[in-house]
Formats: structure tokens, C-alpha cells, sequence
């Protein structure tokens, strides 16, 4: 399935179909009287949270979207039947914004929800509504009242406890297929990861979801690259895993590039409790590795985790801290 994560649509609730004049005329019957029924309701635009989901490629090929109409009213005191709903089934954490992306309209994070977004015309009255003591033969009816129409966005924002970030080749991919199922594309090329992964990490008796965003590079916040449309993926996670390649000639810069594009983007995730692991540390000297980690060390006042993605070495004790800090996350 191809990973769509924002799109814009048009969507119109149902017009309300209009009442109906008319009067009972029957062989035998005396007194007849005004008999039209009211027009139907017309449908709504309902919006649908689904779990399983995690793409809006639904949307990609229809971007309108239109309630059916409520019917007419009719003689005899029939009512017109109401229009039928369309649904639309969002993944979780899809926001739903303006037209023009500056107000949200709703935040879907309630699993199963269901709402009503546009609600559809209501119904005109029938000639029998207008009936009384005073008007025993009213020849009024109403129309019904139009729906509402208007252009959205979608958003979705993947639900994720951690963030993966870190250079292109800091071995995100690797790491992600080594402690989840999920299995991302791996290559020695940059930009292997062109959308989110999320891989399931199960611990003892706890689990928790991590999110691999596809590299940043300098100038991200800029466009550069694959820019930083993915880091709202981030903002609903609990932690960032900030993955550095322990093999480059300076960790230090990477590190820095990394932290001047996530405090570019935003106070939401420059501000998130972060991890910072060294990786592939299986490709270096012992004496290399103290050396890279000292100057990290001195130059940043952060002492890193060191793993081997391929191996697994290390790994679990950064596992562990993850947990650690997703579990007093939700304590708050």
C-alpha cells in the first residue's frame, strides 16, 4: 500500500428535499383536508476513525465527496426519506484542517470515534404542517434547506511512543528491523526510507511503537531533500531515538545538523526528551570509538548509548531506556 499522509478534499452534505402540497380527495371521504408530508433530511459527512489504517491513499484518486439529497415530500402524509450519509474512514491521528490549513477542525485520536462533520439540509414542511383552526386549507409549502459544502485538508500524523530520526545511512532502517517485525527497505544508498515505518517493539510484558521518519539532511526546514513534511509524525510521540552513524568522520556535526533542523521545525520537538545512540560501532577500533564518544561527550555535555544494529549489540539497553521514559510519560 502506498503512504499518503495529506490531501485535500471537497466535501457537501445532502440538500433537504422540499415538502409537499397537497389534499386528501377521496370518493366518500366528507372531509378531506391538507395531506402533504415533509420533505427528507438530506445525509451527512461523517467521519470515521479507523485503527488499522496508517495511509490516506483512499483519498489520492476521489476528492469529492457528496451526501445524497433528502427526497420530496408526498401526499397522503408521507414524509420524503433521508438522504443517504457518505463516510469517510480516516486513519488514526488524521487532523482535519480549513481550506486554507490555519484553523484545525477536528483531531482524530479516539480509536472507532465516529462524528458528524457537514450535516445535511434539513426538510421543508408540508401543507399539513400549516394546518389549523384558523388556516384548515394552507396551500404552503417550504423547500428544504441546502447542505453544507466546503475544502479540507487531511493531515494524518502517525501515533507513535518514539521517533527515529537521525542522517540518511545512520542505519534507522536496520535498527527498526531489528527490534519490530516491520521490514523497511535496507540499502547502502541515502533516502532508502522514503515514508514513515512503524515497527512494534515488544518488551516483557509491555510494547510500544516506533516510528522510522526518513532522513533529514541541512536545510530540511528549507525543502532540501526530502524536507521535513514526515517530522509531524513526531510530534504525538512520547520520545525521540536520535540514530548517529558512529563511522563518520564527525558525529559531532551530525548531531548538531539533526538538532538545528528538529528546533527549526518547531518548540514541539525541540523541546522532546531525546536518546542519542551511537550506531555500527562493530565497524570501528575500540580506541576510535572512546575517542569519538569523548569529544561527543565534551563538546555536547550527552553521554550516548553505543549499539550494533546488525548484531543487536547494546541494543536492549537502549530498549529499556525507551520504555522507561514512554512509562513516565503517560504518568503525566
Amino acid at each position: 500500500m502506498k503512504f499518503l499522509d495529506q490531501v485535500k478534499i471537497y466535501l457537501k452534505s445532502g440538500n433537504g428535499g422540499p415538502g409537499c402540497t397537497s389534499f386528501r380527495r377521496e370518493k366518500f371521504i366528507e372531509y378531506g383536508g391538507p395531506d402533504g408530508g415533509n420533505g427528507g433530511k438530506g445525509g451527512d459527512v461523517i467521519i470515521q476513525v479507523v485503527e488499522n489504517l496508517n495511509t490516506l491513499i483512499d483519498y489520492r484518486y476521489q476528492q469529492h465527496f457528496k451526501a445524497k439529497s433528502g427526497q420530496n415530500g408526498m401526499g397522503q402524509n408521507r414524509f420524503g426519506k433521508m438522504g443517504d450519509d457518505v463516510v469517510l474512514r480516516v486513519p488514526l491521528g488524521t487532523q482535519i484542517f480549513d481550506e486554507f490549513k490555519e484553523e484545525v477542525l477536528y483531531d482524530c485520536v479516539t480509536p472507532g470515534e465516529r462524528f458528524s462533520l457537514l450535516h445535511g439540509g434539513d426538510g421543508g414542511f408540508g401543507n399539513a404542517h400549516y394546518k389549523s383552526s384558523t388556516n384548515q386549507a394552507p396551500y404552503r409549502h417550504d423547500p428544504g434547506w441546502p447542505g453544507h459544502e466546503m475544502w479540507v485538508w487531511l493531515q494524518l500524523k502517525l501515533i507513535a511512543d518514539v521517533g527515529l530520526v537521525g542522517l540518511p545511512n545512520a542505519g534507522k532502517s536496520t535498527f527498526l528491523s531489528r527490534v519490530s517485525r516491520a521490514k523497511p527497505k535496507i540499502a547502502d544508498y541515502p533516502f532508502t526510507t522514503l515514508h514513515p515505518q512503524l515497527g512494534v517493539v515488544y518488551m516483557a510484558e509491555e510494547e510500544f511503537v516506533i516510528a522510522d521518519l526518513p532522513g533529514l539532511i541541512e536545510g530540511a526546514h528549507e525543502g532540501v531533500g526530502l524536507g521535513d513534511r514526515f517530522l509531524g509524525h513526531a510530534e504525538r510521540c512520547a520520545a525521540l531515538l536520535h540514530l548517529i552513524d558512529a563511522t563518520q568522520e564527525d558525529p559531532i556535526e551530525a548531531y548538531h545538523t539533526i538538532r538545528t533542523e528538529l528546533e527549526l521545525y518547531g518548540e514541539i520537538l525541540g523541546d522532546k526528551e531525546e536518546t542519542i545512540v551511537f550506531n555500527k560501532i562493530d565497524a570501528l577500533q575500540e580506541e576510535e570509538l572512546a575517542q569519538k564518544m569523548n569529544d561527543f561527550e565534551e563538546e555536547t555535555g550527552l553521554k550516548p548509548f553505543t549499539i550494533s544494529a546488525v548484531s543487536g549489540k547494546g541494543v536492549d539497553q537502549v530498549l529499556y531506556k525507551l520504555l522507561q521514559i514512554i512509562q513516565e510519560n503517560c504518568k503525566k
